[in-house]
């Protein structure tokens, strides 16, 4: 034996273990260059520790990936937990997860900062009204591709599609999600029964009327100081069931946030997505904005925590069971159904933004500009971002 061959744990390293402080000096440094999403993160994992470093084997590295979206979270900031505890056990997954995680939240609160200290003004207006647009494009981005991913047959598309309509028509965004994933679930697997069409006894339920339910809390908020705890409880929930991409989150807080509590404006909303597309990392580092905006310092912090806590609990209690969760049809079947539903969610909150933005001649400009770039020449986010920035001011000096 070379020491170089495969133990049972996956390792190629022959499972020695490394030092806290290398753990937490590499995430840092991957968590200040992670621009482009989860899949691009995942990439640049690939790379750095499977075939530079050689923690862990490719075949073992693939299993971590696909028991990512088994759970809900971040799928790359939980990669970076997964890998932390394969190198240094669970003093290894916090060290990871949390440095991977640190340079993000730390630039969004600094920039959650000079939002609100100069958002009003002039001079950043002009760019966030051409980053807006920018956004939406990247969020429809994303949905394309979960989209052609999720929906891998009919049944599977009629659930995304219900789940959209129902958000669309006011349903409790948490209630449609888990719904969409129960009945899906059950569905895909007694489907071959003629006896028994669940889908037609049981998506009724996600159409449920909630006017009054969303009025009522609605008129709980108005007029009612934020309190950091329900911020925190708010954030943490969404932390522990957020299947899917990072911008299923965009449909979580679109309809908690604005319609249920009031907390942020559609406007509100936006930028603090705009935003977050400033910074590396993990997509869910937006809540750190938004904590900000409504509840100061305090409000970030526990957005933050809220959140992200869940995924390192997940990670913790679940990663040695995964491979008999995967192995469950039924686990399966729930698997595909939520991620169908999340696309679903995604889909919804893409039109209500729209329907928000486009607005005026400049957002129609560089949403169009924007759609070229990403869907034609492929740019990346941060492309599109800066691209509506600087297409945003040079509107302003023409009007």
């Amino acid at each position: 034996m070379t020491g170089e061959s495969e133990d049972v744990s996956g390792s190629v390293d022959g499972g020695r273990r490394g030092p806290l402080g290398e753990i937490a000096r590499l995430f840092l440094r991957l968590g200040v260059v992670a621009f482009g999403g989860p899949a691009a993160h995942i990439a640049m994992m690939e790379d750095e520790f499977v075939v530079r470093r050689r923690w862990v084997g490719r075949e073992h590295f693939l299993d971590l990936v696909g028991a990512t979206n088994l759970i809900p979270g971040p799928n790359s900031t939980e990669m970076t937990m997964h890998l932390g505890y394969e190198r240094a056990g669970w003093p290894g997954l916090f060290t990871a997860g949390a440095s991977f995680i640190l340079p993000a939240v730390t630039l969004t609160a600094g920039l959650a900062w000079l939002y609100v200290r100069y958002g009003a003004l002039p001079e950043v207006e002009p760019f966030l009204v051409g980053i807006k647009p920018a956004v939406i494009v990247i969020i429809a981005g994303a949905l394309w591709r979960l989209g052609r991913q999720a929906v891998t047959g009919w049944r599977l598309g009629v659930i995304g599609l219900a789940v959209g309509a129902a958000s669309l028509f006011g349903t409790n965004e948490v209630t449609a999600l888990l719904v969409g994933g129960i009945v899906g679930m059950v569905w895909l697997r007694v489907s071959g029964s003629p006896k028994t069409d669940t889908a037609a006894r049981f998506l009724p339920i996600l159409f449920q009327d909630s006017t009054a339910v969303a009025a009522g809390a609605a008129a709980a908020g108005a007029g009612v100081a934020v309190s950091t705890w329900k911020l925190g409880l708010f954030f943490l929930k969404i932390g522990a069931i957020l299947y899917g991409s990072g911008y299923v989150l965009v449909a979580f807080l679109e309809g908690g946030l604005v319609n249920d509590y009031g907390w942020l404006t559609e406007g509100q909303l936006l930028d603090a997505i705009a935003i977050g597309q400033f910074t590396p990392g993990p997509v869910l580092s937006t809540s750190t904005f938004i904590g900000y905006l409504v509840d100061g310092p305090a409000g970030a912090v526990v957005a933050t925590l809220g959140i992200f806590l869940p995924s390192f609990f997940f990670v913790l209690i679940l990663n040695p069971i995964i491979p008999r969760l995967r192995e469950s049809v039924w686990a399966s079947a729930f698997l595909d159904a939520v991620n169908v539903a999340a696309v679903g969610l995604m889909l919804a909150v893409t039109i209500e933004l729209a329907r928000a933005t486009l607005t005026s001649l400049p957002a129609a400009v560089v949403i169009v500009a924007a759609a070229v770039a990403f869907f034609r020449f492929r740019l990346g986010a941060p492309w599109l971002v800066g691209g509506g920035a600087l297409l945003g001011w040079m509107a302003s000096l023409i009007a």
